[in-house]
């Protein structure tokens, strides 16, 4: 019997604005689609992923599990075959009505149970012994939700590639422009807007490699009542190989009821890709400052305008990254709070995993794509950079004129000679006025000790180390988007 899928075209979605497609350029889409969830839904998401999300998504999901479990089931002759292909035939989620589910799940405790009444109510007489055969509720809606995840993944990496693309280029062209770094909120030496960007594209590049490999290894949930597949008898084990590779999942070692160590390494990659896009949003947004104005979003007339303050741009996708990290711990919390779960089937742990997990991916996916837009998009200022680097007279070199003058002085000797002179209001005169300094500096190495390019250290090889990473994982990030 071959493969079957009741999976259906991606509903329809819908741009920001006019309704047209905005966004970064996606490989493979050309651009983010911004999903429309209520007021407040297209704030956090992106269409892309969301469509893998719904309600239809997750049932077409579940009924996947029940169709694969009958094949599987016909495969390992545990399943009579006229039985499983009236099993499949009518695993189609236009069938049934999620709404109705929904109802039922309360009664249940979850939305397997309406579905398997329902299902076993569709199909002809002889097969109705045979649907859900082996499995217990808790099997469908685990393997329905890896599914989805599975699945929403694809586009969310995608989106997390383009990201990853236009960090890239932003650290590659300003590899050697040079910005104040900031260390606790206060101006402290020089460094280069190009080693900033490296940061931000190896922090996305770290959390997408665990994101790919958690995605992999999510496996198909097939144990029974209480883990043991009693009803499938010796075929227990094959049926859930079988089951797992008609789904692309990997197969289980054995049933994962309440060891909930996949979901786990999910929720922790999902967590580190809202921590690294939210790193990107906070760096952006105090660079955007009005004070500071070393960068601005990008985007067209009115993005990022006030309803009081008609001379104001706000950094809007800097600040909604700020809003999608903060949420994140706390989901990616409860997964782990619910992971200690009783004995072979857990009391309320398993049941309080779905949603948190849906909003974890819900969150990643709309993280990744406003990323994407933000990098791109995202006019850089070297003048400016320059300007504010120099405002501070020199100052922020401190540290390397007191290099120059540890050979001589020692080190504490050095380091107070420059700090009296930080004080004055020319810190350039100050120092020249300084017999220690004119002792053993002449004018001309002062001034290259005061030069900023100077003092940049291996920023230079950082960036370039940054770049060959995302080069090397190029052709396996391309080999995953086109499978």
């Amino acid at each position: 019997m071959k493969p079957s899928s009741s999976r259906s075209e991606p509903e329809p979605t819908h741009g920001a604005g006019s309704g047209s497609a905005i966004g970064a350029p996606v490989a493979g889409s050309g651009s983010v689609t911004w999903a429309r969830g209520g007021l407040l839904g297209g704030l956090s998401g992106a269409a892309e992923v969301d469509v893998e999300l719904t309600d239809r998504a997750l049932l077409t999901a579940l009924l996947d599990a029940e169709r694969a479990l009958a094949e599987a089931g016909a495969e390992c002759g545990v399943v009579p075959e006229p039985a499983a292909e009236a099993i499949a035939q009518r695993c189609r989620p236009d069938r049934f009505d999620p709404a109705a589910l929904a109802e039922g799940a309360d009664a249940a405790g979850n939305p397997v149970v309406p579905l398997v009444r329902r299902l076993t109510e569709a199909v002809p007489a002889a097969a109705r012994p045979w649907v859900h055969h082996g499995a217990t509720s808790q099997d469908v809606l685990d393997t329905g939700l890896v599914l989805v995840a599975n699945r929403a993944g694809e586009p969310l990496l995608r989106q997390l590639d383009a990201a990853l693309d236009a960090a890239a280029g932003l650290a590659d062209r300003h590899r050697d422009t040079v910005l104040l770094a900031r260390t606790l909120g206060q101006a402290a030496a020089p460094t280069t807007f190009g080693l900033k960007a490296a940061g931000w594209l190896l922090a996305l590049l770290d959390a997408r490699t665990r994101l790919a490999a958690a995605r992999s290894a999510l496996p198909a949930q097939l144990g029974g009542a209480v883990g043991t597949l009693a009803a499938l008898g010796p075929a227990g084990p094959e049926v859930t190989d079988r089951f797992a590779a008609r789904l692309g999942l990997a197969a289980p070692r054995l049933p994962w009821h309440t060891r909930r160590q996949p979901l786990l390494d999910l929720a922790a990659a999902l967590g580190s890709l809202l921590a690294a896009a939210g790193k990107v949003g906070l760096d952006v947004g105090l660079l955007a400052q009005t004070e500071v104005a070393e960068v601005t979003e990008g985007g067209g007339p009115g993005r990022g305008g006030s309803s009081a303050m008609p001379h104001k741009r706000n950094p809007v996708d800097a600040v909604l990254l700020g809003a999608a990290a903060r949420r994140g711990p706390h989901l990616v919390g409860t997964l782990f709070a619910t992971a200690v779960q009783e004995h072979e089937r857990a009391t309320g742990g398993w049941h309080a995993e779905w949603e948190p997990l849906l909003d974890l991916l819900r969150l990643a996916g709309g993280a990744a794509a406003r990323t994407a837009r933000l990098l791109y998009g995202l006019d850089v200022r070297p003048e400016r950079m320059r300007h504010n680097l120099d405002a501070l007279g020199g100052r922020v070199l401190a540290e390397a004129v007191a290099a120059r003058l540890a050979p001589a002085l020692g080190r504490a000797d050095a380091h107070d000679v420059v700090a009296r002179a930080v004080t004055a209001p020319d810190f350039r005169a100050a120092l020249l006025a300084d017999p220690a300094v004119r002792t053993h500096l002449a004018e001309r190495e002062l001034d290259q000790a005061l030069d900023p390019t100077n003092w940049l250290g291996s920023a230079g090889t950082f960036v370039d180390r940054a770049l060959r990473d995302y080069r090397a994982s190029g052709a396996d990030r391309k080999s995953e988007n086109s499978t």
